[in-house]
Formats: structure tokens, C-alpha cells, sequence
């Protein structure tokens, strides 16, 4: 019963803090809850928010993507150059977004399976070409002058009030909910980041399932890449450039352990809305953008702090109440 309240209390405490940021930025900036800055709000969350199903995916499996915030610049780079230099339609272009997402991801699977090296490193490395690459095909300019039909994905509005990049956020998540809860896939991943051994031998197709996981990373993140660019209308090599420490900022706050094995994407849900609400708030009370950075890493590094000592804590009950704590001493001979 405990192990099943613990985490509903962890939820409460968040969306706790959530109320207490938005009852906060509403009494210093009277700004705050007009319409037109919650319609900005949801938009800009929903990029985030379609980034952070997939980071949670690799999170749960043990793993980590620092690597999405130049998967987002070179994404935005590709997509721009196809309909800005090369006439591509605009769907044949967010469709190759995709593909290259989900590709990208397979890569990051496959080196991390069939040659050992940790996640941290492989998507540091893959960071680092991605934005060697995106810089490279942009020559370090902004790209411009998309199709009028393609900025409706990021700043149009069902009936002037609903954003179209929230209808993508509410879909992904849904689909984000239905892989982790009512599939044998999302059980996989939970097994994974608990015991990737055990689960090996439990027979789970540990290779193929993470493969699968950092695919599904990379296609959620070029989802999200999409809607900026649609949002901003201007593509740069430097358009993700530490969005992937505001992404793990997000995950981790929400419940998402960095150690793998647990965590619920309503939790990380939670998380971005507490990013966004910051970000937002921060920004309206005219707040140093150094100040910002600070802020933010006080906060994922309270996060993570808080989720090591957690686990610390679980495994020293978990000892307590199976193992022996001291091993008996051999008898003496007499």
C-alpha cells in the first residue's frame, strides 16, 4: 500500500508546487493570468512537453539523450532548407523531420547496445556531430521564408482560442500514455531501468527494446522540433542548444528517476507545466536571463539531490527488510 501512495504523494507535492508558482507570479506580475499570456504559455510548453515523453521513455530504461537539443537544430535546419531553398512541400518536409528523428535515434540505440559505451557518452558525442552538421548545411545563418500554411502548426488557434500545438502535445502524450501503461513495451522499459540483467533473462529483447526507445526519443523530438520552427518562423544551428538540460529539468522535477525503473509521464507532465509557468513568470517580472540559468539549476540540481537520496533511502529499507544487514560471525572452533 505504502509503495503505491508514495509516488501519489510525490505527484500531489508537485502539483503543489505548481499552484503556489502560478498563485505567485499572479500577485507580482498582474499580467500573469491575462488570456493572451496562458494562449503563450501552452504554446511554448508544447514543444517541451512533446520532448519530455520520449526523454522519460530513455529516462525509465536507465538511460539518458543529451543529444535532443542539437536533434532539435538540426532538425529545424533540414526542414527549413527543404521548403525555403529546395521548394519541398511543406508536409513531404515535416515528414522527412520525422524520419530523420526517428533515424537518428536508432543510431544513438544501436551504438549504445552493440558497443557497451554509456548513453552519457554516445549522446554527447552524437550532440556534438549534430551540431557540427546543422551548423555546416546552415553556414551559421538563419533560413527563412516558409509556406503561410506551415505556420499554422505552431501559431494558429482552433476558434481563436485552443493553439494547434497543444492539439499535438494532448496527442502525443496520449499515445505517451498508452505505450507506458497498456503495453507490454512499457512494462519492458520500466524492467530495464530496474534491472537490465534480470530483465535479460527474464526474456526481454533488452537490444531491440531500447533501439526501439531512443527511435521513439528521436521522433518525438522531431514532433517537437517541427512546431518551434512553425513557432518561429526561422531556422538556426543554434535553435536547441540547452534544451536538453530544460527537457531533463522537467522530467526529473516531475518524478522521472535519472536512475531508471520509475517515474509516470503524468508527473513529468506536471513537471513541464512548473518549467513553463517559471520560464514565463520569470521572464514577465523582467528577471536577468543569468539569473534564469541559475534558478534552473538550483532546481534539477534539488531534483536530483532529492531523487539519489530517495533511491538510497528505498534500498537501505529494501535491505533492511530482506538481507541481514551484518553477516553472523563463522562460529569458533573449540
Amino acid at each position: 500500500m505504502k509503495s503505491v501512495l508514495m509516488p501519489r504523494l510525490k505527484e500531489l507535492g508537485i502539483l503543489l508546487v505548481l499552484i503556489v508558482l502560478v498563485i505567485g507570479f499572479s500577485l507580482a506580475t498582474p499580467n500573469f493570468l491575462d488570456p493572451a499570456n496562458i494562449f503563450n504559455i501552452a504554446r511554448q510548453v508544447a514543444t517541451l512537453g512533446i520532448c519530455a515523453v520520449g526523454f522519460s521513455f530513455v529516462l525509465i530504461t536507465g538511460g539518458i539523450d543529451l543529444s535532443i537539443g542539437y536533434q532539435i537544430s538540426l532538425n529545424v535546419v533540414v526542414t527549413g532548407m527543404l521548403m525555403a531553398r529546395f521548394e519541398v512541400p511543406w508536409y513531404a518536409a515535416c515528414l522527412a523531420a520525422l524520419v530523420l528523428g526517428a533515424l537518428i535515434g536508432v543510431v544513438n540505440g544501436l551504438i549504445i547496445t552493440l558497443t557497451g559505451v554509456a548513453p552519457l557518452i554516445v549522446t554527447l558525442s552524437m550532440m556534438m556531430i549534430l551540431n557540427g552538421v546543422s551548423y555546416l548545411l546552415s553556414g551559421g545563418l538563419p533560413i527563412f521564408g516558409f509556406p503561410a500554411e506551415f505556420s499554422v502548426l505552431g501559431q494558429g488557434a482552433i476558434a481563436g482560442v485552443i493553439p494547434v500545438s497543444l492539439l499535438f502535445l494532448v496527442a502525443v502524450w496520449a499515445i505517451g500514455l498508452f505505450i507506458l501503461d497498456k503495453t507490454y513495451v512499457g512494462r519492458y522499459f520500466y524492467a530495464i531501468g530496474n534491472n537490465a540483467e534480470a530483465a535479460r533473462l527474464s526474456g526481454v529483447n533488452t537490444r531491440r527494446t531500447i533501439v526501439f526507445v531512443y527511435a521513439l526519443c528521436g521522433f518525438f523530438t522531431a514532433i517537437g522540433a517541427v512546431l518551434l520552427l512553425s513557432r518561429l518562423n526561422s531556422a538556426q544551428s543554434a535553435t536547441g542548444a540547452g534544451f536538453e538540460f530544460t527537457v531533463l529539468t522537467a522530467c526529473v522535477l516531475g518524478g522521472i528517476s535519472v536512475m531508471g525503473g520509475r517515474g509516470r509521464l503524468f508527473g513529468a507532465f506536471v513537471g513541464v507545466l512548473i518549467v513553463g509557468v517559471l520560464d514565463n513568470g520569470l521572464v514577465l517580472m523582467n528577471v536577468s536571463e543569468y539569473v534564469q540559468l541559475v534558478i534552473k539549476g538550483c532546481i534539477l540540481l534539488a531534483a536530483v539531490v532529492y531523487d539519489a537520496m530517495s533511491k538510497n533511502s528505498r534500498g537501505r529499507r529494501k535491505q533492511i527488510g530482506g538481507v541481514p544487514l551484518s553477516v553472523p560471525a563463522t562460529p569458533v572452533a573449540a
